[in-house]
């Protein structure tokens, strides 16, 4: 018997009740974010959350983001100190996890938290995400729906090729506006730390709770005390073809992933990220476009350099990550 494929439906409202009630149910439902889409379950339920770790084929040391209404939901299950405060109320809604202690008698299910006892926690802004929390009345956990260690989803059709009959119902709200995952901004320790770069920076953190640090990502295992945020392997966003960086010039049996206006000729296909140079657009396209040159007959995905500013630091993290040995 040929496996299902997942329901792909528009957001309307017969489509949020659906979706809520199965997520009610104890299933599984992919929804947009302006991030990326995430892989969404009933975040105090151990069974759904264990449901995301099986579809995903992710490692149960790797915590999952748990997506609220608004602040005042998360601080039922987090604690939120003046710093966390502040920050919410000039990112939230928006793409900004928090890393914060988990409250003793938190709902939230332990192995969202992979064992810690810090709990990452988000308000999407997305409108369609918003409704579909409403709706059910639950938190969601909800990481990036796809395969662990792929390229992240920004369509509902990349959901769709990377989990296949594995998630039933997938709400289509278009392409994600953002395009990379949210900044983790760890607060559950005195000094603050960007677990991973993302839309927010530490520019943008410094002058409302003082010094910022980028802190490596590189704990990979149990042994290391587990990861303090998702997002932290060394291999991850990693497409099927090898990955080569910082690339100025491109072979006839490569695709080339460009940016900016100066392109070396020669690649079997290419996509430019922006050809205005402008990493905004770039953070936009970026999974789309390793989505469509990974699907190419090529023997690898040659990328342009891009500059470490603004976004461009939240690209080069996914790009490096993508190209890092797979294990």
């Amino acid at each position: 018997m040929t496996p299902r494929s997942p329901e792909i439906l528009p957001p309307d409202d017969a489509a949020l009740a659906r979706a809520a009630a199965l997520l009610r149910a104890g299933g599984l439902v992919a929804f947009p974010t302006e991030t990326v889409y995430g892989l969404g379950a009933d975040a105090t339920s151990d069974a759904a959350v264990a449901g995301i770790f099986a579809a995903k084929d992710r490692p149960q040391f790797n915590p999952l983001i748990v997506h609220f209404t608004d602040a005042e939901a998360a601080a039922r299950e987090v604690v939120f100190d003046a710093r966390a405060q502040q920050v919410a109320r000039a990112f939230w809604p928006g793409p900004l996890t928090l890393v914060l202690p988990r409250r003793k008698d938190s709902r939230i299910s332990l192995l969202c938290s992979a064992g810690l006892d810090s709990q990452a926690v988000r308000v999407p802004a997305h409108p369609l995400a918003h409704r579909l929390l409403a709706e059910s009345g639950l938190p969601l956990a909800a990481p990036s729906a796809n395969a662990s260690g792929k390229i992240s989803p920004t369509e509902a059709a990349h959901v769709a090729a990377s989990l296949g009959p594995r998630v039933p119902l997938i709400l289509d709200g278009g392409r994600c506006a953002v395009g990379l995952e949210s900044t983790v901004l760890d607060l559950s320790s005195p000094q603050a730390a960007i677990l991973r770069p993302g839309a927010v920076t530490a520019q943008d953190l410094t002058p409302i709770i003082g010094e910022v640090v980028e802190a490596p990502g590189n704990a990979e295992s149990p042994e290391n005390g587990g990861l303090k945020g998702p997002g932290m392997l060394s291999s991850h966003y990693a497409p099927g073809h090898p990955v080569r960086l910082n690339a100025t010039d491109v072979a006839a049996d490569e695709a080339l992933l460009a940016f900016g206006p100066q392109v070396p000729a020669g690649a079997a296909d290419s996509l430019n990220l922006s050809p205005a140079g402008d990493v905004t657009e770039a953070a936009a396209h970026l999974f789309a476009y390793l989505h469509r040159l990974d699907a190419l007959a090529v023997q690898a995905i040659a990328v342009m350099p891009i500059p470490e500013t603004g976004l461009g630091a939240a690209i080069n993290d996914r790009l490096r990550r993508a190209a890092a040995p797979r294990g």
